[in-house]
């Protein structure tokens, strides 16, 4: 079984002749890991703001609907 030694730390940067091919995949690898802990993170906070948007606009609705309705004008009461 081979082992890999590398004699500088240059020499281990270059990987031999495929630095890209392993450089270019650890960035791939660093980049899907950091998207899939931000996003979830990005996505509630969406979605707490929809949730109070929602919130505000309801409450708005229901004001307007109660400003609407006549005062109590029961006539079964008379």
């Amino acid at each position: 079984m081979p082992t890999v030694q590398f004699s500088s730390f240059g020499e281990f940067l270059q990987m031999g002749a495929y630095s890209f091919h392993v450089w270019a995949v650890y960035l791939l690898f660093a980049v899907f890991v950091g998207y899939n802990l931000v996003l979830p993170g990005l996505q509630r906070q969406q979605f707490i703001r929809q949730q109070k948007r929602r919130a505000a606009r309801d409450a708005e609705l229901a004001a307007q609907a109660a400003s609407r309705r006549p005062a109590n004008t029961d006539r079964s009461a008379q």
